[in-house]
């Protein structure tokens, strides 16, 4: 059984076991305060390009979804987001248990659009509602998509013209920034939302997501929310060398373009088998739709997500690589659909 199921079935790169090894008996401070946690960061700011961002580390990419929103907005205040957003279909209500309503709209494949926020504001007009004041992205999407460099820009726009914050679900953002259809920079990022995160758990890293704050009115006290809201690690410096590893040099970026270039590899085979896709292939989640009767079998040789059916003879089926891949493990998936094919003729 080989699995597609998920991007962090396997624990951590050789990379990052070997320096938590050579530090393992270090005496270091706590909470985030380390050497490697410092380290992690400096690397962090140089490729934002920017020495006055606030960087946390945060053990998962849900709590610092969690942590994020439920910090940076008032009690009447609600976020909006997409109706296949992490944040409304895979935390369990955790945004809503913190007394914020996560307000849905419908994506572009995955994607917010402008039309889509203005639309939100527009329908919420007094105090008989919810307040907007956050919008959420992730990129990439919970479908695989990328925002592009102008998509971002004009969700930026919409934002500040509407004081609305900008939060960016970065849990494949390496994922995204790797693909080909990519037009953004870290530096970018930095520059058009107000928070966002780097996903270190879905990226070759045992555990960890590295928050950076851009605007300067949410750093305030942030370290205090962060411990409030059981987010605050004794041995931070767990998470700190991992992101010390991971951008000490291009390692980050090498995992992520890896678990790219095996999701095209399948992406490429299964159009030339001619599946459709219900989303367009990106990054490293992709999504065939393929005839039921092939779900059985397979499954009897791989993990994967049935995500939806399209209709009675056909299901959407996720299949997601990661930084650990193999090349043999993606032949043995194509050559699964080559003997479906062979079959068939």
């Amino acid at each position: 059984m080989y699995s597609f199921t998920n991007d962090y079935s396997e624990g951590a790169h050789p990379r990052i076991l070997e320096m938590l090894k050579e530090a393992n008996l270090e005496q270091n401070v706590g909470y985030g305060l380390d050497k490697h946690s410092s380290k992690a960061k400096e690397y962090l700011q140089n490729l934002l390009g920017k020495g006055d961002v606030d960087i946390h580390f945060i053990p998962g990419g849900t709590q610092t979804n969690l942590l994020v929103i439920s910090s940076f907005l008032r009690p009447h205040q609600c976020v909006i987001a997409t109706d296949t957003g992490h944040i409304n279909v895979h935390e369990a209500g955790a945004i809503e248990a913190t007394g914020h309503k996560v307000y849905t709209v419908p994506g572009n494949h995955g994607k917010i659009t402008p039309a889509a926020i203005l639309e939100a504001l527009d329908y919420h007009k007094d105090e008989h509602m919810v307040q907007p004041k956050m919008v959420y992205i992730s990129n990439s999407t919970e479908l695989g998509t990328i925002y592009t460099k102008p998509e971002l820009m004009d969700i930026s726009s919409v934002c500040r013209e509407n004081d609305l914050l900008l939060y960016m679900d970065g849990a494949r953002l390496g994922s995204a920034l790797t693909c080909r259809e990519n037009d953004l920079e870290l530096s970018d990022i930095v520059e058009l939302v107000d928070a966002f995160y780097i996903g270190g758990t879905k990226n070759g890293a045992l555990l960890g997501e590295a928050l950076i704050l851009c605007r300067e009115d949410l750093k305030r006290d942030f370290r205090y929310l962060i411990k409030q809201r059981g987010a605050m690690l004794a041995k931070g410096f767990v998470v700190g060398i991992q992101f010390e590893a991971l951008f000490q040099d291009q390692l980050f970026f090498e995992l992520a373009a890896h678990a790219n270039r095996m999701a095209e590899k399948i992406a490429k085979a299964l159009s030339r088998y001619g599946y459709s896709f219900y989303a367009p292939p990106q990054t490293n989640q992709i999504f065939p739709i393929l005839p039921k009767e092939l779900l059985e079998k397979l499954a009897e040789e791989f993990s994967f997500y049935v995500i939806a059916e399209i209709d009675e003879k056909h299901c959407v089926v996720r299949f997601v690589t990661s930084w650990a891949t193999t090349e043999e493990g993606v032949d043995r998936l194509i050559q699964f659909f080559r003997n479906a094919e062979i079959k068939k003729e």
